[in-house]
């Protein structure tokens, strides 16, 4: 994880949100850090953030189309399969599968870094 989240309580409080299923809460906190980051954390926090919002307006506002979770799928592409721990393609498999059923809470779950040799 980049070192600068790690610790940042805003990115701790939005993965909390996040994993009760509160994805505006989420939304809403990542959002501070997403305004300080820059190259691919950037788009590691964009990414998240819009996978929160589809999640939401599915949900909150009952919406059927999934334009957020494409619009992350853009930046998703941009980043490694697992970044800052996360396993990015199992998360985004548990969003498209959170869309379509209400029960289902993905979880954003960061594995410890291997340390360097």
């Amino acid at each position: 994880m980049p070192t600068d989240l790690a610790t940042d309580p805003h990115w701790l409080d939005g993965v909390r949100h996040f994993n009760a299923g509160r994805w505006w809460e989420a939304h809403e906190a990542w959002e501070h850090p997403w305004a300080q980051a820059r190259g691919t954390s950037r788009d590691f926090l964009q990414a998240l953030i819009l996978l929160a919002a589809a999640l939401h307006k599915r949900w909150a506002h009952g919406s059927t189309a999934h334009r957020n979770l494409y619009k992350a799928d853009a930046y998703l592409a941009r980043l490694p399969g697992v970044y800052a721990g996360v396993d990015l393609t199992a998360l985004r498999a548990e969003v498209w599968a959170a869309l379509h059923d209400p029960v289902r809470r993905p979880q954003v779950v960061a594995a410890p870094e291997e340390p360097a040799d």
